[in-house]
């Protein structure tokens, strides 16, 4: 896929090879999911490598559960795990540890804390059973949670001229744009995970609805600007023949 502006508006190539013109472009590539560099992570991601307490929570509740710490958000991270179920764990691995705050939050909510490196995930029956940390040491577990880079499917965006910027969190990139999804760019819009990685499916879906609403509007707004000059060109055509017109049939005597 790829886009470029074209004069007023935008030509788009597909994958096939089929070229579109179009006077605006909403773009809504999504993110990718960049995954912690942990050994068999990828092989169970969306299985019992989980992210999401609110898409996953309720298939891993009342199980052990561990959080894979790699950034600030983790212990947050495990306080919303907590909910589904006791028995959560927080890995320290390459992460923060805890302030004070969050120290005494994790305890008073009985979240366990180990610290070390997970060097790997341990199966058994294509089940997770647990985390290795560098020391040898298993920590049981049936799901582990982490916290994946969002990085957003950039090509035509950057092609247009954008550049993402940091999301606030941490937890990625994303192109920053208006309420209604218009970039700094004009005639081109962003929805859905490309302008925020926290968004989910609803989110997305609300984002792109909102945006096609102001591209319409924008649109019929265009097309109305048009038609006013195009009336007002014309219609000075017409004076200016009928004055010539009068003016000559006064010449004539007429």
């Amino acid at each position: 896929m790829s886009a470029a502006r074209d004069g007023s508006g935008f030509v788009v190539g597909t994958d096939t090879g089929r070229t579109v013109r179009a006077r605006r472009l909403l773009v809504a590539g999504g993110i990718t999911d960049e995954l912690p560099d942990v050994p068999g992570l990828r092989a169970r991601w969306g299985r019992d490598v989980l992210h999401c307490p609110y898409c996953h929570g309720w298939e891993v509740r009342d199980q052990p559960v561990g959080v894979l710490a790699t950034g600030p958000m983790s212990a947050h991270q495990a306080l919303l795990f907590r909910q589904w179920t006791d028995k959560v764990t927080l890995l320290l691995h390459t992460g923060p540890c805890p302030t004070p705050e969050e120290a005494e939050q994790l305890a008073a909510r009985d979240i366990a804390v180990v610290a070390g490196e997970v060097t790997g995930l341990e199966t058994a029956e294509d089940h997770l059973v647990g985390a290795r940390l560098r020391t040898g040491a298993l920590i049981p577990l049936n799901a582990l949670v982490v916290a994946p880079r969002a990085v957003p499917s950039a090509a035509v965006p950057t092609a247009l001229g954008l550049e993402p910027v940091q999301h606030p969190s941490g937890m990625g990139g994303y192109f920053a744009a208006d309420r209604s999804g218009l970039t700094p760019v004009a005639g081109v819009w962003v929805a859905g995970n490309l302008a925020d990685p926290t968004v989910n499916v609803l989110g997305s879906a609300a984002q792109g609805s909102t945006a096609a609403i102001a591209i319409n509007a924008d649109l019929v707004a265009e097309d109305t600007r048009r038609a006013v000059r195009a009336r007002g060109a014309f219609s000075a055509e017409v004076e200016a023949l009928v004055c010539e017109q009068v003016t000559g049939e006064r010449r004539h005597g007429l």
